[in-house]
């Protein structure tokens, strides 16, 4: 079936699978962390019963998804040993210990703290409980900042020399961790994680709220949704004009695929809306464009130069079809989740916020686009970045290990198999307990939590429980 296909192809192929798997997991679960954080903070203060129930329900689902990208990422880490030898040996003597430190100090952070977060309350009281819940998210921003540092140092790598056997090796740790993009980028992809998270519990909140509009529960978890959408998309597309520009500074051929720009234009650069690229005559067929707009974005003048990819040796250029296209996916839904904002914006002013069932099922049909958006824009980083894995020195062919194409092939079929069985099941799983009412989880970890310390509640007293005053 992938007969005909190169090792490196393959192995691309099997990389981008496995992380396109992977970073949907972390990016949920840094934004869900924090929001448990916020949920448990909230309890503390105001002691509403309704945040209480709130935690309980999203920590199940954080447990889950926690635990699905834990399993992915581990595969990733074999796979770059594996398949990317070369990189390994080259790149190892500063990527290596950048991920060290992000499993030492981020990941330990995350898994020591989890299980009191989940299962502590009862145990070690609400203050070490808030404590360790902090923990946990602080953990999750944490990893998130030591990955994006290895990440963007391979697309701007900075503070290395180059060894007699070829190796990148430190020379300045600040100048590697700190590298010219990732500052834009941590702040970008955080961003992108809290929005993601934003969606999803605004979807669940618009769903229960289509089910009951008067469900406690519902209210403030779609309340709480929509703040973050209309505060965060604005501060997000802000973020991302900031990266597009640092992204010009140090990777202009990045650039200039995303923009579609196969010509250069020395009095100003248009922006192209749609199009299709056309890399046989280098040229975007039925473009529609706005003139000069893209000079006026990316260089803050109507008339001012952009280079375009004539000016990049032809094998020095990133597929432009996959990054204009991703680019403009990401974008597009972007301006999509502002829209959901500014529109729950006016229905809160209104005093319809819990009753449009209309802005209700815009938030459930938008619920996966964070991910789809997350996706989008990996694949503009990552494929952009090409034909390099570190940008400007080392070559995406020359970082593959000496596998055969069929040996790839096969691991390749294996991954997809497994991942769509394993992960579809827990996505599957999550989506069910999504689906479930806030006090059905609540109700669980009463009784949890009165048969692990004392004795079992009889069916009378269970239904005394269900009946008591707020748990209806």
């Amino acid at each position: 079936m992938l007969d005909g296909y190169t090792a490196e192809i393959l192995a691309r192929v099997q990389f981008a699978f496995t992380i396109s798997f992977h970073i949907i997991f972390p990016a949920f679960s840094i934004g869900l962390a924090s929001f448990l954080a916020v949920l448990n903070a909230l309890w503390l203060w105001k002691r509403d019963e309704t945040y209480l129930n709130l935690f309980n329900y999203w920590k199940k689902i954080f447990a889950v998804a926690f635990g699905m990208g834990v399993v992915s990422g581990i595969v990733m880490s074999y796979q770059i040993g594996t398949n990317w030898s070369v990189f390994s040996d080259k790149a190892g003597p500063v990527v290596g210990p950048l991920m060290a430190y992000e499993v030492l100090s981020a990941f330990f952070l995350e898994a020591g703290f989890l299980g009191i977060m989940l299962f502590g309350r009862k145990r070690v009281g609400d203050g070490l409980h808030m404590f360790a819940t902090a923990l946990v998210a602080l953990g999750t921003l944490a990893s998130a900042t030591w990955i994006l540092s290895v990440n963007s140092w391979m697309q701007t790598p900075a503070g290395f020399g180059i060894n007699d056997l070829g190796q990148f090796v430190p020379e300045d740790w600040w100048a590697i961790v700190f590298n010219p993009s990732f500052p834009y980028r941590l702040v970008h992809m955080v961003l992108a994680a809290y929005l993601t998270t934003a969606l999803v519990v605004g979807a669940v909140g618009g769903m229960h709220l289509l089910r009951d509009q008067a469900n406690a529960a519902a209210r403030k978890m779609f309340s709480m949704a929509m703040w973050m959408l209309v505060l965060v998309t604005p501060l997000q597309i802000f973020a991302g004009d900031l990266h597009g520009l640092n992204t010009l500074e140090h990777q202009p051929a990045k650039v200039m695929a995303m923009e579609g720009h196969y010509d250069s234009h020395p009095d100003g650069a248009p922006l192209i809306l749609f199009g299709i690229p056309n890399p046989e005559e280098k040229r975007i067929d039925y473009a529609i464009e706005i003139p000069k707009l893209s000079s006026l974005i990316l260089k803050h003048d109507l008339n001012a130069p952009l280079d375009g990819l004539d000016t990049i040796p032809d094998e020095d250029e990133p597929p432009v079809a996959i990054v204009f296209w991703s680019f403009r996916i990401m974008i597009a839904l972007g301006f999509a989740m502002l829209g959901l904002g500014l529109w729950a914006a006016l229905a809160r002013l209104r005093g319809r916020l819990y009753d449009a069932p209309l802005l209700h099922q815009m938030a459930l049909l938008m619920g996966p686009t964070g991910f789809i958006a997350v996706l989008a824009g990996w694949i503009t980083t990552e494929v952009g970045r090409q034909p390099f894995t570190v940008y400007g020195m080392l070559r995406t062919s020359d970082s593959l290990a000496p596998v055969a194409a069929p040996a790839v092939a096969a691991s390749l079929i294996a991954f997809i198999v497994v991942y769509f069985f394993v992960f579809g099941a827990g996505t599957w799983y999550i989506v069910a307990m999504m689906r479930k009412p806030v006090l059905d989880h609540v109700l669980e970890d009463e009784r949890d939590e009165v048969q692990g310390d004392g004795p079992t509640l009889a069916v009378g007293e269970e239904v005394a429980v269900k009946d008591k005053p707020g748990k209806n």
